[in-house]
């Protein structure tokens, strides 16, 4: 359901997951409307820089000298997705870190692989995570779900995130909307309203697993958010 909410300024960052070149250059990774997503993107961003928000990206790169049992390798031999050598890993200029921005390397799903990331953010008493990125039944649900368990309270930006089609992406919106205890989900102009101090209706998951959605309603429930 929807209900009205405000993030206390000083309490918020904004994490933004894996905008790289491959996902608008690399054939077998390409992300449905992902020109839209970094349009969205850079509107939270400005919304961040604009309201002393803090704003944190990540990249993804694989390294096989690591053990990865079973990681998909193409013909050379290298990682399939995201390569330490492949310069598509670099994150798109029109959304990259600006100058005193963190950017950080995550070499798994979630940002929050190894405790560091959620140590400083602590820290640095943030409460609530504005996420955003790709894919969002991958590395988004993964870190979602790994902020929610740590005690963040996240803002799911459905908009600003995006997988490789559209029922990919809304179905996996869905299923974390249905356990996002503690946080809520909205596009794009309610969450830069919400980072300006403003209070808006967001959907917050009530009782167990409200949205059933089927192959049917997937599409207009996702909508309803």
């Amino acid at each position: 359901m929807k209900t009205p909410i405000s993030i206390r300024r000083g309490t918020v960052a904004a994490v933004f997951i894996d905008l790289q070149e491959e996902h608008r250059k690399d054939e077998r990774y390409l992300v449905d409307g992902f020109g839209d997503i970094l349009a969205n993107v850079q509107r939270l961003q400005a919304a961040a820089r604009r309201n002393f928000v803090p704003l944190y990206h990540f990249a993804y790169i694989v390294d096989l000298a690591e053990a990865r049992p079973f990681h998909p390798v193409d013909a050379s031999g290298k990682s399939a997705f995201s390569d330490k050598d492949d310069p598509l890993t670099a994150i798109c200029a029109e959304v990259a870190p600006a100058e005193g921005e963190t950017m950080l390397v995550k070499t798994e799903a979630t940002a929050f692989g190894n405790g560091a990331f959620a140590d400083r953010l602590k820290t640095a008493g943030i409460e609530w995570l504005v996420i955003a990125g790709v894919w969002t039944e991958a590395c988004i649900d993964a870190t979602v779900k790994d902020a929610v368990a740590r005690g963040f309270r996240v803002l799911l930006v459905k908009d600003a995130c995006g997988s490789g089609s559209a029922a990919m992406h809304q179905t996996a919106i869905l299923n974390l909307a249905n356990r996002l205890y503690g946080g809520a989900v909205t596009g794009t102009l309610d969450a830069c309203r919400l980072l300006a101090g403003d209070t808006v209706d967001a959907w917050q998951v009530e009782g167990s697993v409200p949205l059933r959605f089927t192959y049917e309603n997937a599409a207009r429930l996702y909508d309803e958010l």
